[in-house]
C-alpha cells in the first residue's frame, strides 16, 4: 500500500428495494447478473445523493469515469420477486485513482446476506481513457462520508 493510499471500513450508505419480477429468472430467484444492475444503481444513488456529487455531470460534463477493474461476488442465499431487501455499500480503502467497496443485499430485519461484492473501482479520463486522480470534490465527499479512512 502506498503512502497515498489508506484502508479502513467506512460507513455504509444504504437502500431499500423490492426484488421485481424482471429481476428474477424462471426458477424465481434473482438472476444474478440483475445483482449487478442493482449495485450499480446502488453506486449512482451513493455518487449524488451520498456523497452530493451529480454522478451524471461527473460523466457527461466534466468527463471523469468509475469503470469497475476488479470484482468479486459471493452469492450466499437466494432473493425472490416480492422480497424486500437492503443494498449497503461501504468504501474499504481510498487511494489516490481508485477505491475499494463493499457491496451487498441483505435481508433488512434478520440481516442475512444474500449477496456480497468487493469492488474497485478506478477513477478514468473519459477523453484519454486513462487513470486519473480522485477529483478532490469526490475524495473529500468520501472522507467525510467515512472519516476513518483518512486515518
Amino acid at each position: 500500500m502506498s503512502a497515498s493510499e489508506t484502508k479502513a471500513p467506512g460507513a455504509e450508505f444504504r437502500r431499500a428495494r423490492m426484488i421485481r419480477f424482471s429481476d428474477c429468472d424462471p426458477a424465481g430467484i434473482v438472476f444474478y447478473p440483475q445483482y449487478f444492475v442493482m449495485l450499480n444503481g446502488l453506486v449512482e444513488d451513493w455518487v449524488s445523493e451520498g456523497l452530493g456529487i451529480d454522478y451524471h455531470a461527473l460523466i457527461s460534463e466534466r468527463r471523469v469515469g468509475l469503470p469497475t477493474v476488479r470484482l468479486e461476488a459471493d452469492f450466499r442465499a437466494v432473493s425472490r420477486m416480492g422480497d424486500q431487501v437492503s443494498l449497503g455499500l461501504s468504501v474499504e480503502r481510498l487511494g489516490s485513482r481508485s477505491m475499494s467497496l463493499v457491496l451487498r443485499c441483505f435481508e433488512p430485519v434478520s440481516g442475512e446476506v444474500r449477496m456480497q461484492v468487493k469492488q474497485v473501482l478506478v477513477t478514468t479520463s473519459l477523453v484519454s481513457h486513462r487513470a486519473v486522480e480522485i477529483p478532490q470534490d469526490l475524495r473529500a465527499a468520501v472522507l467525510r462520508e467515512a472519516p476513518s479512512l483518512a486515518a
